[in-house]
């Protein structure tokens, strides 16, 4: 799923205080038209994301974003942006 593993977005789903800014934060980050593009969602592109996760994990940047890291990012910048 582009990065994000299963439990990550299962963590998110778990927490309804964070859903609005996942939302957010997920719209931001896609690609201009997406909408045009398969799959049709507006999943950050595949290049930068790679990129995100090598610099966050290191290695060949084919780990997917733990969920505690998610959680932690978006409780941030919910935070943040009060």
């Amino acid at each position: 799923m582009n990065g994000i593993s299963r439990d990550a977005v299962l963590a998110v789903v778990r927490r309804p205080d964070l859903w609005a800014t996942a939302v957010q934060a997920g719209l931001s980050m896609a690609p201009t038209g997406w909408w045009r593009r398969k799959p049709f969602l507006p999943l950050p592109d595949s290049g930068w994301m790679h990129f995100r996760l090598e610099t966050a994990y290191g290695g060949d940047g084919d780990q997917p974003m733990r969920a505690e890291d998610l959680l932690t990012w978006l409780e941030w910048k919910r935070d943040a942006t009060v």
